[in-house]
């Protein structure tokens, strides 16, 4: 299972590095924006990586929600917070978030077993 969280990983970092080696102003601009948006400022960064896991499964994004949800395992989220937060984003996003909400929780899974 562990493999999920390498593979998903392996992939992002090989297809950011090509897009950014592109040399596009506007993508590396955007990449700029959400890398600030993220860091600490009035809201801490754990507080900042459930909102944004909650907007990803709101708008259905499982890359994002993976994004989220490890660096809000590497910034000291609880299981218990993740799926609280997860709780939120079904009630807002409705039924057709489970799905992702299932695979949210089987990436959590990985996560916890690579620390293992």
């Amino acid at each position: 299972m562990a493999d999920l969280v390498k593979e998903f990983n392996d992939y992002r970092s090989k297809m950011n590095e090509k897009l950014l080696a592109d040399n596009n102003k506007v993508i590396k601009r955007i990449f700029n924006v959400d890398t600030n948006a993220y860091m600490e400022g009035a809201l801490d960064v754990k507080t900042k990586e459930l909102l944004g896991l909650v907007a990803s499964a709101v708008l259905r994004c499982d890359d994002c929600i993976k994004y989220h949800l490890e660096t809000a395992y590497k910034n000291g989220v609880t299981k218990e917070e993740m799926m609280e937060s997860m709780g939120i984003a079904t009630l807002v996003g409705g039924t057709i978030v489970i799905p992702h909400l299932r695979r949210a929780y089987e990436f959590w899974e990985a996560l916890e077993e690579q620390t293992k």
